[in-house]
């Protein structure tokens, strides 16, 4: 059983020993610490806080708690109750509140739950906000406010409707053009939010949808991960049905992955490349995503004249890089989407109908516009070595191995070569390295990787 303690909020298992799990009593120590972090900013101000989670069975047990504990901090609470995370991003500003508080492990099992922290603009928190509240779950408690000074709940109800409002509003999102393709959608909520979610964006959009998992009870039928080794219902009910696209997302609803008609993935790292390509056909600009995605975004984002760049990975990161140089679009391979028309977060709504107009407007089958994209394959592996071995130094001999190649050091070692790269990362919680390659093609990515992997076992004398 496990509790990770990171810059963006708090993660784990539920049940078991304080302090090695996701507990009650840990629930109230960092909710704590966050109310504290948003009062030390501004002291003496009567503070605001939205609260939402996404459907997993702890949910409720989590959501009670801390809306009781932000209360008895002297914080006043909107509670949206069942809500995605890109929901909750943008409530915190429409409701004119001071932070958020989203309950979701967004893909890890259903044993799993976490407290994602939100600022005054709803964005996850910078490093040094996410390392200030960690200091201060380990300091002295403090008094908590007399009865006269707790907070109150001042708005308690959803808010699905607002958003899709919000994305339906965008200049780039055709409706009527939708509408008139008749598309039909099959959508894998794994049983969650997205269940609500999606299929009411679908409706609004005039497109038929056919749900599977779509009861948010948070018992979810597969791995939540949209992986291809976990769509293959999905895939298989899209081609049963005739159905023009798949569309899957995460517990929490800010990961979209697609399945073409024939059943094929559309591969959730062209999700952001295929809204990216319409996006800039549309507004030319700059784009962002993480080291770890494809190249295939920056292939497109030179094609249609402006300039790529890549960030750390970790939402905060890319929407850092993304403000730094003005991006009209960006995001990480992994399905995640970022419109800052709409708001700076990852959000599976936003692209769901992003894609649904570009795939009206090109006239074609989902295949058949996937296949207009540079075709990469990526190989995702990883290596645990023993704790005694010294991860740092490890990779300072890789970068030296490759010393004639470019090396990007912002996040771990990413080596570019000119048809391939592959990116090396050490975990923070875990004597592990996660290596990560591209390549045209599936054998060289793989054989990149291997090659890699053999070097770090020399080195660390494996």
């Amino acid at each position: 059983m496990t509790l990770i303690k990171s810059i963006s909020g708090i993660r784990g298992t539920i049940g078991g020993r304080p302090g090695e799990n996701l507990t009650p009593i840990d629930i109230v120590k960092f909710t704590t610490a966050y109310c504290r972090w948003l009062q030390e900013a501004e002291p003496g101000r009567r503070l605001k806080v939205v609260i939402g989670r996404d459907a997993r069975i702890s949910g409720q047990m989590v959501d009670g708690i801390v809306e009781g504990t932000v209360l008895g901090c002297g914080v006043d609470v909107v509670n949206l109750g069942l809500a995605t995370t890109p929901g909750v991003e943008m409530a915190v500003t429409a409701k004119g509140a001071h932070g958020g508080i989203i309950i979701t492990a967004s893909h890890n099992p259903k044993q799993w739950n976490a407290l994602k922290l939100l600022n005054g603009r709803g964005e996850f928190l910078s490093d040094a906000d996410g390392k200030r509240i960690l200091e201060l779950a380990e300091a002295p408690r403090g008094e908590y406010p007399g009865v006269e000074q707790i907070g109150k709940v001042v708005d308690r109800a959803p808010f699905d409707d607002e958003h899709i409002g919000a994305v339906l509003a965008l200049p780039l999102v055709d409706v009527e053009l939708v509408r008139s393709k008749k598309f039909k959608v099959v959508v894998d909520a794994v049983n969650s939010v997205g269940g609500i979610a999606v299929p009411k964006l679908l409706d609004a959009m005039g497109v038929e949808c056919i749900g599977i998992h779509t009861t948010p009870d948070g018992n979810f039928p597969h791995n939540p991960e949209p992986l291809p080794e976990n769509l293959r219902e999905l895939s298989d009910t899209v081609v049963s049905t005739g159905a023009d696209l798949g569309i899957a997302v995460d517990p929490d609803v800010d990961r979209l992955a697609l399945v073409c008609e024939d059943g094929t993935m559309f591969g959730e790292e062209y999700t952001l490349v295929a809204v990216a390509d319409y996006v800039l056909s549309k507004t030319p600009g700059n784009t962002v995503s993480n080291l770890s995605s494809t190249r295939a975004l920056r292939d497109i984002t030179r094609n249609r004249g402006g300039e790529y760049s890549a960030a750390a990975v970790g939402e905060v990161n890319v929407v850092a890089a993304m403000k730094e140089s003005g991006a009209v679009i960006g995001g990480e391979g992994n399905g995640g989407i970022i419109y800052p028309a709409l708001h700076y977060g990852r959000d599976a709504l936003v692209g769901v109908a992003l894609f649904l107009t570009h795939l009206a407007r090109s006239e074609m089958t989902t295949s058949g516009l996937r296949v207009t994209y540079p075709d990469y394959h990526i190989s995702k592996n990883k290596i645990e070595l023993s704790p005694k071995v010294d991860v740092d130094a490890v990779l300072e001999r890789i970068k030296r191995e490759y010393s004639g190649e470019r090396i990007t050091e912002i996040d771990g070692v990413k080596i570019d070569f000119e048809d391939s790269w592959v990116h090396l990362r050490k975990s923070n919680t875990e004597p592990i390295v996660r290596i990560y390659s591209e390549a045209k093609d599936r054998h060289t990515a793989a054989a990149l990787a291997q090659s890699v992997l053999s070097k770090i076992k020399t080195i660390a004398g494996l």
